[in-house]
């Protein structure tokens, strides 16, 4: 019995110690929403009747040129979320939590495994390489609001130094 009891133990330090860093103790908050959304019009070509075809395009810290493809559709359970479907990973939610449709969107997604861990990314989507503190004061207030924690954030590198021109290419 007892080295049953230390086998379990050491079976259970190893996958605690295997967990990624992304995935921590809790669950998803409930996140409000301001109502269902209904396509009306598409003007892309990729529509098959359940979702549209998006692609991604950037560049690797080595400045390598990325591609990757996707899906987006409505979330399968009715919630006003939309789902995104990756090539390589498997479907996530993609909750718009706040934008003014001109200059910023805040952008979050969380997904629970089994009411005890969950793993959530957030996102500050912008118009231009640059943000207004009031447009970013209300991202942190979007994500604050359901208790993410906005110290967490790290800025992404624009302007002259960041390699725009190769993104030209694809």
């Amino acid at each position: 019995m007892k080295s049953l009891t230390l086998i379990l133990a050491f079976v259970a330090i190893t996958v605690a110690d295997k967990i990624p860093d992304f995935i921590v103790p809790g669950q998803c908050p409930q996140v409000d929403t301001e109502g269902l959304w209904r396509q009306q019009q598409p003007n892309h070509a990729k529509v098959d009747g359940h979702g549209f075809t998006a692609k991604t395009n950037g560049i690797t810290a080595e400045g390598n040129l990325l591609r990757h493809n996707g899906k987006i559709y409505p979330n399968p359970l009715g919630v006003p979320v939309l789902s995104i479907d990756y090539e390589g990973m498997f479907a996530s939610p993609y909750t718009v939590l706040d934008t003014d449709y001109e200059n910023y969107s805040c952008i979050y997604s969380c997904i629970d495994y089994n009411h005890n861990y969950y793993s959530d990314f957030a996102f500050i989507f912008t118009r231009s390489p640059s943000l207004s503190d009031q447009h970013l004061r209300s991202c942190q207030k979007a994500f604050t609001d359901i208790n993410v924690d906005i110290s967490r954030f790290s800025r992404t590198e624009q302007g002259s130094s960041c390699p725009y021109d190769a993104l030209k290419n694809l």
